[in-house]
This record gives structure tokens, sequence and C-alpha cells, in this order.
């Protein structure tokens, strides 16, 4: 199997089961229109996150990462009308890219965008009593998603749903001997998961248009 034949499967899985709207669609023109890398996660996988906020009967999310703000859209969706998405965005420029293309969906009412480290701005949202998040979605720098992690139990409850995308780093996650910063966090990362009584998760690996990944699911139980 080849990713030719991965991003085939996509596309077709894309087509018959998450097909593009004008918003998606022009969220993704204009993020590629403006420079921001295409990091981004697929449109089964922003399916995905979409259809786990809607069984998580998600009311309050928290977004690590925004880009675009495509999968931003995805989860927005699946709030109620009272519902409220907290998307936390380092560089300001791709900030301003999301914050046009929530526009255009409809979404910037139920939405906020906020700029700078994500390392800065969630202890403010901690201070604010912002939460308790029903969902979280981590999808921004890898070194410092342990870090996201720990706070991440501070903003959720027993019953929150955190997922991690990115965590499988084309296999290198069995590497020990790994000097890439991304792959020791994200090991750390697997052991902090892994040995907290907090959490209950597991992790699955992707194959799709964006090569060979991996997403962390984990429940905040009591």
């Amino acid at each position: 199997m080849t990713e030719e034949r991965w991003t085939a499967v996509d596309d077709y899985l894309t087509d018959m089961l998450a097909p593009a709207d004008d918003a998606l669609a022009a969220a993704l023109a204009d993020s590629d229109a403006a420079g921001l890398p295409a990091i981004g996660v697929t449109p089964p996988q922003g399916k995905l996150l979409n259809l786990l906020a809607r069984t998580q009967g998600a009311r309050t999310i928290l977004e690590i990462g925004t880009l675009g703000g495509y999968s931003t859209i995805w989860l927005a969706r699946a709030l109620p009308a009272d519902g409220r998405l907290i998307s936390l965005e380092y560089n300001p420029a791709h900030a301003d890219v999301a914050r046009a293309n929530l526009a255009r969906a409809g979404l910037d009412t139920r939405v906020e965008v906020r700029t700078g480290a994500a390392l800065d701005t969630l202890p403010r949202l901690a201070d604010e009593g912002a939460g308790p998040f029903d969902l979280v979605f981590i999808d921004a720098d890898k070194p410092n998603n342990p870090r996201y992690v720990e706070w991440s139990l501070r903003l959720t409850r027993p019953g929150s749903l955190i997922v991690l995308d990115n965590v499988v780093r084309g296999g290198a996650i069995t590497d020990a001997t790994s000097t890439d910063e991304s792959v020791r966090a994200t090991r750390e990362l697997f052991d902090l998961v892994a040995r907290d009584p907090r959490l209950d998760a597991t992790a699955i690996q992707t194959v799709g248009a964006k090569g060979y990944d991996g997403m962390l699911l984990a429940r905040v139980v009591d």
C-alpha cells in the first residue's frame, strides 16, 4: 500500500461521507491562499471530530491549535446554538484567517479565537473559571503536548474527552533513542497518559492523504 492509494481512499471516503460544502471548501482555499501549512485534519478526520463532539453531547469545546479554522468549523458545528468553543492559536496571521473562515461559516458568535502561546493562554482560562470543557482537541506544537494534557485535565471534568492528533509520528514513537523533540515529547505524553489514573485512553494508527500517523483519545474518569 502506498500513500497514493491512501489518498485515493481518503478521497472516496470524503465523497461518500464527508463532502465539502461552501464554507469548508472556502476555508481550505483561503488557508492555502494565505500560505498556511497544509497540516490540518483531513475531511474524514474532521467528520470524526464532529461525530465525537456530538456523541459526547458537548456544549463546551477547547481547541489548542486553530490554524485556518477548518477543524474548528467541524467541531463548532457539533455544538448546540448556545454552545461555545474557544480555540487557541499562536500565530496572529493564522488566527485572522481562521476568524474570517468562521465568520463566513456563520460560527463567529459561537467561537472565540484567542492568540498567543497556549501555555500562556491556558492559565488565563483557568483564572477566568472557563470550563469545564466537555471536549478538548489538541493539534498544536508537539513538544508541548504533555503540558497541554496537564492543563486539559485542569479544565475538564469526569466524562470529558481529550483528543490529540499526530501521536504516531510515522512510527517513530517506538524509537526510545530518538533525538527528535516531537518524538521525545510524544513518548513523554504516552507515559503521562498511561500512568495518570484520571485518564482512560487508547490510540489508533491512521493512514490517509496526510500520510501515516495516529490519534490518541482519552476519557477523563473519577
